[in-house]
């Protein structure tokens, strides 16, 4: 957060759009925490939801086209089955707000399930990314709220913490974000690559 305030609004747009998506971060509600103390600094406050959003809709395109790309097989490899079990039950009963709760509450809410199934689902995208776009938006207004009203006290205490802990924060933090990058997109090549291999070239392949 140290790094990003000094950054800028710039780096609100990419990390609201990983935050968004299925590839975890280390930090849970991340881009909630850049929008108070952005807020609380005085930034513009319309330029800090506007782009808190869009962020947050590109993440969210991109993990329901995961979704849609792996199917469930992708979900039950990487997906927990009884958090499976329950986010699937849900979302062939309440659609629209599987996709809406999980996007404007937060954590530990999660939200990489919901979304990841609703691709899966062929929840039509349309739908799904009113749904969802809306859901944080409202959440990004929320929390700048909270920054405008209440920012200073957290100003104060973040300005203590990471005075002693901001360069070790920053490399931990963008060598995990990497790290999980590097693995999901690993997973979803590999898996991608087994659903394309029907069960005839399966078996061409296994020695006579």
């Amino acid at each position: 957060m140290h790094f990003m305030r000094h950054m800028g609004l710039i780096g609100l747009l990419p990390i609201s759009a990983v935050d968004s998506s299925f590839v975890p971060l280390p930090i849970p509600g991340v881009t909630d925490i850049l929008l108070i103390a952005f807020a609380a600094a005085r930034a513009n406050i319309f330029l800090l939801v506007a782009l808190a959003t869009i962020g947050s809709a590109l993440g969210g395109l991109f993990s329901h086209a995961v979704g849609q790309a792996g199917g469930l097989t992708f979900l039950k490899k990487h997906v927990p089955e009884r958090i499976l079990t329950r986010v699937t039950n849900w979302m062939e009963h309440h659609a629209i707000l599987a996709v809406s709760l999980p996007a404007i509450l937060p954590p530990p809410m999660p939200l990489s399930p919901f979304v990841l199934v609703a691709g899966a689902a062929h929840m039509s995208r349309k739908k799904f990314m009113w749904a969802f776009t809306v859901s944080r938006f409202l959440r990004h207004c929320i929390a700048v709220w909270i920054g405008v009203h209440y920012g200073h006290a957290f100003l104060h205490l973040w300005s203590r913490f990471s005075s002693k802990w901001a360069t070790t924060i920053l490399i931990v933090l963008w060598s995990v974000i990497l790290i999980f990058m590097a693995i999901a997109f690993w997973k979803l090549y590999k898996t991608s690559k087994e659903m394309n291999l029907s069960p005839t070239r399966r078996l061409s392949r296994k020695p006579a």
